[in-house]
């Protein structure tokens, strides 16, 4: 018999090595079934657990795979096949019976510290998983943990701490499937601090942003960075990763800080992480209201300057705020200037392509109708998919809202997806007109104004969930709520 333990600090969690145990259970040492026992400290309930092999073997580089089967072939000519794993949590009292995880092997031997004799337990050999596994192999099987697990890993040890904060375990995390986007959520007040949604664990994390005063920030993401625009200096622009808190201040240009509507969107190139800022700006003109001057400021980081490559004049529609990078092209809502007897649909879209960056052709020439009245929409980047989620507005009262609705834009003509099933409409209690939604990879968030309730929609599934309850407490009666979804990376920085 030989031993394989790992130490656990205070806040880690045992199953951080699950994966690493289950790509034993494919090794060669063939042992058949893993029992996990964990009483937690007093005042915490009993809480076993089975750990049996339920992962498909991991994708492991070959010749890691080859060290390690060399490894224990090794050990297993001088010892039976059968693995001992013991979890040390630092604050409760160690060694004891009920806190011991054993594995039975082929001749059906199994034994808990407590049972061995002293002859077996000086014959054993304590093994580290770090001294068993090659480095590159525990990098691969750290970066497949959720984000928060991997935060954890890092204070396991000081060599897991090392690694999660190596350059090659960033190159591998990078390599591994995005993470499901996390949703932040937080009050209408001037404090920075909210939380955090994670739908893979349904958990929610407080989380503090780099700037303060968050409900006054136009704000977009992509690809694990965020961007907050000032509304009310409209001088100010940074570039943030919520995770790691790395950020970045761009000077805004002098010539877009003065504008009565503004629509902020990023775009991130994941290979080589530079990212493009495009905003539209609308102001009034002085002497007819229904004629607004429209134009679009674009960032690149790479070369580190802002392009003004249009400017135009619209009748009858405005700018607003509601806008989104998606393969390349600029897309952004326009609003109604007509007033209230226009009975045609109040909002369109305008799109500009990136690629381009010339002044060539109208902008007015890109109009798309929407899909149907709405009282409201928003725009999102789902898998390069353009997709809108906007509330439907009454037949004869197009500005009250009855229902949500999503579309994906297909050509120039919207293909309906899903609409809101009513029961999750009346779950929101009294629903605004306007509402805040955001979305990336294949999940769609939508939030009330009014209170701080969270539901979800699948895309591919056509599934609706409500989220767990968010911490975030109503204080007063007309409290707002706001929020924007990202995706939780940190291996990117601006």
């Amino acid at each position: 018999m030989y031993c394989l333990y790992h130490s656990l600090k205070p806040g880690s969690h045992y199953n951080l090595i699950q994966p690493i145990i289950c790509h034993f259970l494919h090794s060669p040492l063939h042992c058949v079934s893993v029992r996990a026992r964990v009483n937690w400290n007093i005042g915490y309930p009993s809480f076993p657990q089975i750990l049996k092999p339920p992962f498909s073997p991991l994708n492991l580089d070959p010749s890691c795979s080859r060290e390690l089967e060399e490894n224990a072939n090794s050990k297993a000519s001088l010892f039976p096949k059968v693995l001992f794993f013991n979890l040390i949590m630092e604050w409760e009292t160690p060694w004891v019976d009920d806190k011991v995880i054993d594995i039975k092997g082929e001749a059906g031997i199994s034994a808990s510290y407590s049972e061995l004799s002293d002859e077996d337990v000086k014959e054993n050999i304590i093994i580290s998983i770090d001294s068993v596994l090659p480095d590159e192999l525990l990098e691969r099987i750290l970066a497949y943990l959720p984000i928060a697990s991997i935060f954890r890993a890092s204070s396991v040890c000081k060599k897991w701490n090392e690694i999660v904060r190596s350059h090659r375990f960033l190159q591998n995390i990078s390599s591994v499937l995005s993470q499901k986007p996390w949703y932040f959520m937080f009050p209408s007040t001037d404090d920075s601090v909210g939380f955090a949604y994670d739908p893979m664990i349904r958990k929610w994390y407080s989380i503090e942003l780099c700037c303060d005063r968050t409900s006054r920030w136009f704000i977009a993401s992509s690809c694990g960075l965020v961007c907050f625009m000032d509304h009310n200096t409209r001088s100010q622009l940074y570039v943030c990763n919520p995770i790691t808190k790395i950020t970045e201040k761009v000077e805004m240009p002098r010539c877009s800080r003065e504008f009565d509507y503004s629509g902020l969107a990023i775009s991130v190139d994941r290979s080589s992480h530079n990212y493009t800022v495009a905003i539209v700006i609308s102001k009034d003109t002085p002497d007819d209201f229904v004629q607004w001057i429209l134009s679009i400021h674009i960032y690149c980081s790479e070369a580190m300057r802002w392009l003004s490559p249009v400017t135009e004049t619209l009748t009858g529609w405005r700018g607003g705020d509601s806008c989104v990078v998606c393969d390349g092209v600029f897309y952004f809502l326009i609003y109604s200037t007509r007033g209230l007897g226009f009975r045609g649909n109040r909002h369109g879209l305008l799109s500009y392509n990136l690629s381009s960056r010339s002044s060539s052709g109208m902008l007015i020439d890109s109009f798309i109708q929407v899909p149907c009245p709405l009282t409201c929409g928003r725009l999102m980047n789902l898998k390069n998919k353009l997709v809108l989620v906007g509330g439907i507005g009454k037949q004869d009262q197009p500005g009250i809202i009855k229902g949500i609705g999503i579309w994906i834009l297909k050509g120039r003509d919207w293909e309906e997806v899903a609409r809101m099933p009513h029961k999750y409409f009346q779950g929101f209690g009294e629903f605004d007109d306007v509402f805040a939604s955001s979305g990336f990879d294949d999940l769609i968030y939508i939030q009330s104004y009014g209170a701080p309730c969270l539901l979800m929609f699948d895309i591919k599934m056509r599934e609706w969930k409500w989220s767990q309850k968010c911490p975030v407490l109503k204080r007063f009666p007309l409290q707002l709520f706001t929020g924007f979804s990202f995706e939780p990376r940190i291996d990117i920085s601006p």
